[in-house]
């Protein structure tokens, strides 16, 4: 039985607040397509790119007018931890697609890295072409089994998810940027294609390793885990 833990004393979130919480959004719903976003970073933005950003603003800018975004709500939804509360549909939806954007991209560049050092052969096209959206899938069919953190039905665990959430956000965000420093590090080093790849990838798995570490073990902004 999850333990009650009061978390937010406020009875209104600050305009700031929700304000702040809105571009998270939209950049969660802009780059939710992988494989056009592989495009965006590999040859630049191109009209069906601006034409999506266009249509995932109007949305977010409507939804977060009507309150309906997680954190731009005009009150806290959760107050205490470990209260069984419904889990709203907007709430599910917005989640799962951020989990979405963090683990695809995460294991795909990941298994283009191990492909590459084996066979020479960059397939990071082909994996976000092909993988992308069955991997996304994955997470929906998650979502619907009631298996993906803050994506349940009930926010009776919301302290420990959202805990993990952050673990995930804290790993993968900084991961990837490594990696591109790595390459680019690594080219102006001059460094042969193969020993590149072995490099980027051991950097890969070790910051991977150490970041979901001191995640788990409560070291990095908001992975503690409370009301268990």
């Amino acid at each position: 039985m999850p333990v009650l833990q009061p978390v937010v004393q406020r009875e209104r979130n600050k305009g700031y607040y929700r304000v702040l919480h809105l571009p998270i959004w939209l950049w969660v719903f802009w780059i939710l397509p992988g494989p056009w976003t592989y495009a965006l970073f590999t040859h630049g933005p191109g009209r069906r790119h601006w034409l999506w950003l266009a249509g995932v603003l109007a949305v977010c800018a409507w939804r977060g007018l009507r309150g309906r975004l997680p954190g731009v709500e005009p009150r806290p939804y959760i107050r205490v931890f470990g209260e069984p509360l419904p889990n709203l549909p907007y709430r599910r939806v917005c989640y799962t697609a951020a989990w979405i954007d963090l683990l695809v991209p995460y294991a795909l560049n990941l298994l283009g890295l191990v492909i590459a050092l084996f066979s020479g052969r960059w397939r990071l096209a082909w994996l976000y072409t092909y993988w992308y959206y069955p991997l996304a899938l994955a997470v929906v069919a998650g979502t619907l089994l009631d298996w993906t953190p803050r994506a349940r039905r009930s926010t009776a665990r919301e302290g420990v998810e959202r805990a993990w959430f952050y673990v995930a956000i804290w790993t993968v965000v900084p991961v990837q940027a490594l990696a591109w420093a790595w390459w680019r590090l690594g080219a102006w080093l001059g460094l042969a294609p193969v020993p590149l790849i072995a490099l980027r990838l051991g950097g890969f798995l070790l910051s991977s390793t150490a970041l979901i570490w001191l995640g788990a073990r409560g070291k990095l902004p908001r992975t503690q885990r409370l009301g268990e």
